[in-house]
């Protein structure tokens, strides 16, 4: 799917046209820069090469450098590879949001999720705990319960929902309707909600 990169600035709401207040997110899309463009020859398949967002020389390998410097570009923070594009580009060419995007299509968003860090059943998988506090109960109102295992088999499946990490994982999210584009801000307005914290890298794809 062709696509660009952008970051999460936020979320606001916008009246539709039939006056309802409809929730939304602003996401600053682009300029993104073609790095390297990948052919069945050289490579084994069909892609392109996006770059976003300066970086700092100092910040950057002397890889890095040289490979943006073959894009005539400055080093870039984030990188990521797109099939599919109907329109033919060439290294060094800048790819705007106005561009790639139209008001009113429907785009799927994915970025890495908030990171909850190491929770427990109820807040991860929404388990209710054991039961009501009663006599002969301590502290099980969290509780994961019983995992299944006995002598036999002996052993934990794998997947079972217990307690670990929560959250920080990439996830992408379908379907959104571009309500607005500000070219000249680079500024998308999607309808609903976008995984990730503000300022946290998004790929928008088509």
């Amino acid at each position: 799917m062709s696509g660009l990169i952008g970051r999460k600035i936020g979320m606001t709401s916008v009246y539709n046209q039939e006056g309802k207040n409809v929730p939304c997110t602003v996401l600053e899309v682009g300029p993104c820069v073609v790095t390297q463009v990948k052919s069945k020859e050289t490579d084994g398949y069909e892609s392109i090469q996006l770059a976003f967002e300066e970086k700092k020389e100092k910040h950057a390998t002397k890889a890095d450098i040289g490979h943006f410097k073959k894009a005539n570009t400055t080093p870039k923070k984030k990188v990521a590879e797109f099939k599919n594009f109907t329109v033919e580009y060439k290294v060094g060419d800048s790819i705007t949001v106005g561009a790639h995007f139209e008001e009113g299509e429907f785009v799927d968003v994915s970025a890495n999720s908030k990171g909850k860090g190491f929770q427990g059943v109820v807040k991860r998988h929404g388990f209710a705990g054991v039961g009501d506090a009663s006599h002969g109960q301590h502290n099980r109102l969290r509780a994961p319960g019983s995992i299944g295992a006995a002598s036999t088999p002996s052993r934990v499946f794998k997947g079972m929902k217990m307690a670990g990490q929560t959250g920080d994982k990439k996830v992408k999210v379908i379907n959104l309707k571009v309500v607005k584009i500000i070219g000249e801000k680079n500024l998308m307005i999607v309808r609903g909600a976008v995984p990730g914290h503000n300022n946290t890298y998004v790929i928008v794809q088509k």
